[in-house]
Parts: structure tokens; sequence; C-alpha cells
């Protein structure tokens, strides 16, 4: 995994950016109630939704968290006073106290399913029933877009998706959350290049691949070898589940 106190100086211009941060919180924005009065962002990384969420609806009280210093630093200057440093896994936060909680970009990340079991579990703890936990879901399966880059990348060894959508479904029935729907949004300036994949291969980015494996280097000059290297193939498009926990009574 990635370590975010490194990368959060540079995080946002390696993920999209302004416009990627636009699109996902016009899209969560659609299933938080117009009533809500707050909502939680957590694993709110560098606050760049964050702030977004905050923006576009100013009757809205909103706070992030997250697990790393840096991002929780960087996120805090954007929305000051209103970030604190936490783990998904352990809100500090009683019981029925939220609107909305989101999980933009994070149930992809953890370790193991009793990960995210216990995300979920906390997530749903913290709603006020007729709340909207909304999240983020097969991230992965999202960057392949039937690109010359993905028939390349095909046969690679892939780390179990923890965010698959049928999973999160079942942990959040278990914890009494509801499906009430789905969207999709563009990840804008997330198109991969083949330069590009072949720099992030040799980072680290793909867990299965550490960097200086004979196997990755194999992957990094397939990629190498294909035309047009500086071109950014398709944009992603990724998903988000919006999940209600039943109202009291």
């Amino acid at each position: 995994m990635l370590d975010y106190d490194k990368e959060a100086d540079a995080y946002d211009a390696t993920r999209g950016g302004e416009p990627r941060a636009a699109a996902a919180a016009e899209a969560v924005l659609g299933f938080v109630p117009q009533d809500a009065r707050n909502l939680l962002d957590v694993a709110c990384g560098t606050g760049i939704v964050t702030r977004r969420l905050a923006t576009a609806r100013p009757e809205l009280e909103v706070t992030g968290l997250d697990a790393a210093p840096a991002m929780a630093r960087t996120a805090a200057t954007r929305l000051p006073g209103a970030i604190l440093l936490a783990d998904s896994r352990q809100l500090p936060f009683p019981d029925g106290v939220f609107d909305a909680v989101t999980t933009v970009w994070l149930l992809h990340l953890v370790d193991g399913p009793e990960d995210v079991r216990a995300i979920i579990a906390e997530c749903a703890r913290v709603l006020r029933p007729g709340g909207v936990h909304i999240t983020t879901v097969d991230k992965a399966a999202a960057h392949d877009v039937g690109s010359d880059i993905d028939t390349v990348l095909a046969p690679r060894p892939r780390r179990p998706a923890q965010d698959r959508p049928g999973h999160v479904r079942a942990y959040a029935a278990e914890f009494g959350l509801h499906p009430v729907g789905t969207a999709r949004f563009r990840g804008y300036g997330q198109g991969r290049s083949p330069r590009g994949t072949a720099a992030d291969l040799r980072r680290g980015w793909f867990t299965m691949l550490p960097p200086g494996e004979p196997l990755t280097e194999r992957f990094a000059a397939q990629l190498e070898s294909l035309p047009d290297q500086e071109r950014p193939r398709a944009d992603p498009e990724f998903t988000i589940l919006a999940l209600r926990k039943p109202s009291a009574g």
C-alpha cells in the first residue's frame, strides 16, 4: 500500500485534481438528503472532495477525518477546524450523530474483509435513523477501460478486491443499512498512458508487483513498447453506492 504521508503533497495533482473532485462531490451530494444537517467524510484525504461538499451545501456541517497525518494536515488547510486525525475502524463519535457518512476511495485500500466490515459497522453506528452512508465500490475495476494498456496488464497478479459491491451490500445489511441507489462519475485526468503506467509499476503502485522484480520489469517493458507513449487512454468511471439506515419506528 502507498505511504499516504509521503503522497500527500503530490496526491491531488496525480489524481485528477479539482475536476475529479467536482465530479465525485456532485455524485455524492445526489444522495445526501436536502434536510441533512451534518455529514462525516471518513478517510477524507487531502480534503479536496470534502471542501466541495461543504461549499456546495453551506447549510451542511461537514467534518472530515483521515488516519494519515500529512493528509489530515492538508485537509485542515481547506477546512480549518473541521478535520480530525482518526482511524476509520474506530470513529471518535457517539452513536447516531450524523445524517450522512461518506467513504470515498477507502474500502479498496484495506487489508481484508474484516476491515471492510469494521468500517461499515462504524459508519452505520454513527448514522442517525434515516441517515445515508455513501461509498465508492469496485474502484480497481473502474480503471479497466478496455485499452491496450489493460490488455498488457490483464495477466498480472491482482489483490482480491475488498470493495466488491456484493460484499459491501452484505456487510451493510448486517448492520441494518439498505441500498437506495447507485451512481457513476468520471475520474477526470486519470486516464492511463503507457509511460505513466510503467512508471507507476516501478514506484510500487501495483501492490502485487513489487518494484525491481523480474515480472514487474517484464510488464513495464511491454508497456513501453506500446504506441503513443504519452497519450492518456480513457478516463475511468467510478461507482458509488448509497445505503440508508431505517428511520426509527
